[in-house]
């Protein structure tokens, strides 16, 4: 399983979750079976509201699952749309992110509770 979460920075495990998924700074994408991460920047940090693209951002990661603070419903939609699934997490870092997912401790995000505007958590 490959979780994708959005990050103010590089620091791996110990990076903080960036509070808004399209405008982040970084993605950690973090492999659960080899306990491994990798960092990607995010190219498009910087796009008109409602205009993200978030597999053309990642590429060729491969990703299952998307945990983040906050997330339109465009973003949703267009990750749904691909077979990954998104989950909402609380601010922390990447390691209390991965936690919470293993526990089952994550709501699951969806058109009917993303965000309508950037700046909702």
């Amino acid at each position: 399983m490959r979780i994708c979460i959005p990050t103010e920075n590089k620091e791996g495990l110990s990076a903080r979750v960036y509070e808004h998924f399209g405008s982040t700074p970084y993605f950690t994408i973090y492999d659960t079976e080899n306990e491994t991460f990798k960092i990607v920047d995010n190219i498009n940090a910087h796009h008109s509201h409602g205009m993200c693209h978030p597999i053309g951002v990642l590429g060729t990661s491969s990703i299952d699952v998307v945990v983040c603070q906050g997330m339109g419903m465009r973003a949703v939609q267009k990750l749904n749309e691909a077979n990954i699934k998104a989950y909402k997490a609380v601010a922390g870092t990447v390691d209390e992110i991965i936690k919470g997912y293993k526990g089952n401790e994550l709501e699951e995000l969806t058109v009917q509770n993303a965000c309508a505007q950037h700046g909702c958590h």
